[in-house]
């Protein structure tokens, strides 16, 4: 059912997202400090650990997402976000006061496990808001969760120097609380509509009719991060290799990886409109195909600016992507089995997050670094060769009948 209310609901899961993403990775510029300070020595030992610190989140993350999308087909969207905003909180905050490399791992997977605020945020507004603004509506929220991933790691660049790296955690977690309660006193959710028919019982995939568009989005979503984390294990390597003598490579490596970032904040909401007019699965298609060619251009690049402009333009073409992708998945299920699949959808995220810099490192050990961007691109046309196939009793816009 759609929501009276779906417009403050946007806005408070978009403030929601940015906080809880925000404050998962302000850690990331000083986590090797904060292991060494919790006893941990020698170099190895200290990237070691804080890999799996870091990691263990979005490992907790991706376990539990379907698990949480369930509950919250069966009990209600907003006491999910409620439970994950408060979790959070207590969690980002007890990290400040851990004495151990344990107790930190500990928390950072019990962050995720969790937590969950922002896939949370994604099934409320897909189910509570009119079918014909989804694509936009989350297209604006995607920019909460880019603009917390880009600001996360400038805040924790910057906070621990004026108030120490404890405070830093408590901070955070204050910040996560606020969220926790405008989620709980301005978030309002319509009460859905009784299903006819005994109560759901089993797998969620039971209750989809043509599951063959929603295995394509969950394929194409791992994709989606994969084209965006191949290059990841390579790049310090890569802009070494064509960036000028003695310049800042951490610099310009950091400006390459924010870049497609930034163009997929600014560019979201508005291919979010276009997702509404011209269907999800023409953007979709359209999205990875342009992706695919601006992959290929990248492996010639003979100066820092072409790959940061590169990077930005993918950014632009990446934006439409994970917006059209739930909005099509929410066009293709039940109601009563929506946040289940979207969980699905998350899971199939942090997939290819951990699969794309896999993939990357090995290509780029093994055959080459300009070897990983025809790889991905040859992927990223596979997809979208996928996507386009013709469904029966469909469109090429995922819409019944097509347009």
């Amino acid at each position: 059912m759609e929501s009276l209310h779906w417009r403050r609901n946007l806005y408070v899961c978009l403030f929601g997202s940015f906080t809880t993403i925000a404050g998962l990775s302000l850690i990331l510029p000083f986590l090797p400090l904060y292991v060494e300070h919790l006893g941990v020595s020698g170099h190895a030992a200290i990237v070691q650990w804080s890999g799996v610190a870091y990691g263990a989140t979005f490992f907790g993350a991706g376990a539990t997402a379907p698990l949480w999308g369930r509950f919250a087909d069966r009990y209600g969207r907003k006491i999910i976000l409620i439970r994950a905003s408060f979790a959070m909180a207590a969690a980002i905050a007890l990290t400040g006061l851990v004495r151990d490399v344990y107790q930190l791992v500990a928390l950072r997977l019990l962050a995720g496990l969790l937590g969950g605020y922002a896939s949370g945020s994604i099934v409320l507004v897909a189910t509570q808001t009119p079918r014909s603004r989804s694509g936009w509506a989350l297209g604006v929220l995607s920019t909460g969760i880019l603009a917390g991933s880009l600001a996360g790691p400038l805040i924790g660049g910057a906070l621990p120097g004026l108030i120490g790296l404890r405070q830093t955690f408590f901070a955070a977690g204050g910040a996560i609380f606020l969220t926790f309660i405008a989620t709980a006193t301005l978030i309002r959710e319509e009460p859905r509509a009784k299903v006819a028919g005994p109560p759901l019982v089993g797998s969620p995939w039971r209750q989809i009719s043509d599951r063959r568009p929603v295995y394509a989005m969950l394929l194409t979503a791992c994709m989606l991060m994969v084209a965006n984390m191949s290059i990841e294990p390579i790049i310090t390597v890569y802009v070494g290799q064509i960036a000028p003598p003695d310049s800042d490579i951490a610099f310009l490596s950091g400006l390459v990886m924010a870049a497609g970032a930034l163009a997929s904040m600014l560019a979201a909401p508005r291919v979010g409109r276009l997702t509404d007019r011209l269907g999800p699965r023409a953007v979709v298609v359209a999205c990875l195909a342009a992706t695919g060619v601006l992959m290929i251009p990248q492996a010639f690049v003979t100066h820092t600016w072409q790959l940061i402009a590169l990077r930005f333009l993918m950014g632009l073409t990446l934006a439409g992507l994970l917006p059209a992708i739930t909005t099509l998945i929410r066009h293709s299920v039940p109601d009563r089995v929506a946040g289940a699949i979207l969980g699905y959808s998350t899971s199939a995220q942090f997939a290819g997050q951990v699969a794309g810099p896999l993939l990357g490192g090995f290509i780029g050990g093994h055959v080459g670094m300009r070897s990983v961007f025809f790889v991905t691109a040859l992927l990223l046309f596979a997809s979208a060769a996928l996507n386009a196939l013709p469904r029966p009793g469909g469109g090429l816009d995922g819409r019944p009948g097509g347009r």
